[in-house]
């Protein structure tokens, strides 16, 4: 999973993804269980769902929902957006169920059970403060039932027998024939209506697993393929008020995953991967969460629709770049509780150090490593990481994090996994580096443990680390135990000394709601108010324009701010660049005032990071293995 990165800032602004199972399903039958959903019989954003098992041989089973898919790292409880659920026997009764917990219902006497139906509700129109209580779905992870566009991620819409886990799927999705409708899922055959209204759709899996692993997007979408080597690229896009479309990124997408393709080399584990991006509004009922979603072989987007091109293809390279390089981990390189994965009892392995934090590192360093940014654009990226891990708990374990991260104090911290974590990744690349002489980094130790486990085999979770210790060098025993599994922060000017750099304080560029990784904006939810910090007065744009501490957030170019919708207009301001005309209307005390300019390149006093101008050939050769190697 990917938080789009100024979604994971906003956490500070609105202030306030048991033993594994591994028994083999004696009850799995050759006929598949055969699933529809009726996209034509959607009532109120409810579309009906039909499970048909097969007979039992049991007198008792359980259907779940989903309460947590893999990759979120947190409760979605995808149980709670079902109604009206039905069992009925082979003469059609309809027949006793039990509500358990929130994701689970049960049958007894299946001897006689049929099917079972139910109506899903989407989760999108309900990402609102008290929608359906508890815990939202991540939007990327969430569902979306609409006339023109419909997210079928389908661990929102199918269950699982607790008897039947390793049983083949059919799913048959009805819905409109003008509909346009992308999946990696194996299709199998199509079907028409008589009337030519609506086409029946067909696909196979062959367990629960890769239902939940291949989402799909219906609806009136802009679709674009291409090749990339020998991949397949489907981008399925889904704007709206046409505002973007999969032809205006498809240029972006190609360029940035050649460059992945290229830096990873002879890693390449699926023929197809599937893009689909979901374009928000910004409206009461539109989703909230920005940032991507990983799976095998695709990724689910969602993002603002009013971003500008410019800040939609920077977006795309961020959160889809890192989605892609889930390929090798954790698709390839996983541990035993992700491979063995129990969605409404999940145990977590202790290394998102490696899942998301080597994976974000890899997305941040692949972009100098093949020229698409400068040495000081990949400078400024790590400073900001650096930056805002400082204001995380920068002494907590990370393994234990990583173990207990459903629980506080660690669930609060996840976010650091994309900033600590990548700078995890980052130290291990250096140091083997320098002890390889410059011919080993962190991409050729992960290409090793994929070709030693891959995608079909996992780790031990407990005996990983000392496997890569095995295989590298002692010094990184040393780093782990302290670092990762201990508790001591890092010292990165260590690190940067090796590769002949230094930190210092300067005049360093920032953004319109930043001052060098720091918000300058602060919300009081209980009044509903957007407004901005004292530290607005080191943010050089806005001291120009006179803007003071204090000074509340009414509307930005014409758009009026609320709670709604501040992930959105705030996302928008992060994208700013310089030369953009704007209009920002703001409340001092009652008075209003109205900034109307153009804007300008931020800058605020922070430190960055610098060549060393005394650096040794041996640190400039260690850096420019580091960088380009």
């Amino acid at each position: 999973m990917k938080i789009n990165r100024f979604t994971v800032l906003l956490a500070g602004v609105l202030i306030v993804s048991c033993n594994v199972t591994r028994t083999k399903n004696d009850l799995a039958t050759s006929l598949p269980i055969e699933t529809t959903i009726r996209l034509d019989q959607v009532n109120d954003d409810k579309a009906p769902v039909t499970i048909n098992p097969g007979r039992f041989t049991v007198e008792t089973v359980t259907y779940y929902l989903p309460k947590v898919v893999q990759g979120t790292y947190s409760v979605s409880d995808f149980g709670k957006y079902i109604e009206g659920f039905k069992a009925y026997d082979y003469k059609g009764n309809e027949m006793e169920v039990v509500k358990g917990s929130t994701n689970s219902w049960t049958i007894t006497n299946a001897k006689k059970l049929d099917k079972i139906t139910y109506l899903v509700n989407d989760t999108y129109d309900l990402e609102v403060e008290g929608g359906i209580g508890g815990e939202q779905p991540f939007s990327p992870a969430g569902t979306n039932i609409e006339p023109n566009n419909y997210v079928l991620n389908l661990h929102g819409f199918i269950g699982y027998f607790d008897v039947l886990k390793n049983n083949q799927y059919k799913l048959d999705v009805t819905a409109p024939s003008n509909f346009a409708r992308t999946s990696a899922l194996q299709n199998i055959g199509t079907k028409e209506s008589d009337d030519g209204k609506y086409t029946t759709s067909s696909y196979f899996a062959t367990r629960y697993f890769e239902i939940t692993d291949n989402p799909m997007m219906y609806g009136n979408l802009d679709v674009e393929e291409f090749k990339v080597g020998d991949i397949k690229i489907v981008l399925s896009v889904y704007s709206p008020n046409k505002v973007h479309s999969a032809k205006s990124l498809k240029e972006t997408i190609f360029k940035m995953m050649q460059a992945q393709k290229n830096y990873l080399g002879a890693v390449n584990t699926t023929p197809r991967y599937d893009i689909y991006l979901y374009l928000s509004e910004g409206k009461e009922d539109s989703p909230k969460g920005f940032g991507a979603l990983e799976h095998h072989t695709s990724t689910v987007v969602v993002m603002p629709e009013s971003m500008s091109k410019e800040a939609l293809d920077e977006g795309m390279i961020d959160v889809v770049s890192h989605e892609f390089f889930h390929i090798v981990t954790p698709l390839s390189v996983h541990s035993e509780d992700v491979h063995y994965f129990d969605y409404n009892k999940p145990t977590f392995s202790k290394h998102l150090w490696m899942y998301e934090g080597v994976t974000e590192y890899f997305a941040t360093l692949f972009q100098v490593n093949q020229g698409l940014i400068s040495d000081e654009a990949f400078y400024t990226k790590l400073m900001e990481k650096i930056q805002y891990s400082l204001d995380m708990d920068d002494t907590m374990s990370f393994t234990e994090m990583s173990e207990r991260i459903l629980e506080e104090p660690y669930a609060s911290q996840y976010i650091n996994v994309y900033q600590k974590g990548a700078l995890i990744g980052m130290c291990i690349d250096i140091l083997m580096r320098e002890e390889s002489n410059e011919s080993r980094g962190i991409l050729s130790l992960m290409k090793e443990l994929s070709n030693k486990y891959g995608k079909n085999k996992p780790f031990e979770d407990d005996k990983i680390i000392d496997e890569i210790v095995a295989m590298t060098y002692p010094s990184l025993r040393t780093f782990f135990d302290t670092h990762v599994i201990g508790t001591t922060p890092i010292d990165y000017d260590e690190f940067f000394n090796k590769v002949g750099l230094k930190t210092a304080e300067a005049k360093v560029k920032t953004n319109f709601v930043q001052n060098a990784g720091v918000l300058i904006i602060g919300a009081n939810p209980n009044y509903g108010t957007v407004f901005f910090t004292d530290m607005v007065a080191d943010n050089s744009f806005w001291a120009e324009q006179g803007v003071k501490s204090g000074d509340i957030i009414k509307t930005v170019n014409g758009t009026e701010l609320t709670m709604q919708n501040v992930n959105e207009l705030l996302t928008e301001m992060f994208m700013w660049k310089p030369g953009k005309e704007i209009e920002v209307k703001l409340n001092r005390k009652g008075e209003e005032v109205v900034i109307k300019t153009i804007t300008t390149q931020p800058y605020t006093k922070g430190e960055s990071i610098q060549v060393n101008e005394n650096a040794s050939e041996a640190q400039i050769k260690l850096r420019e293995a580091w960088l380009k190697g």
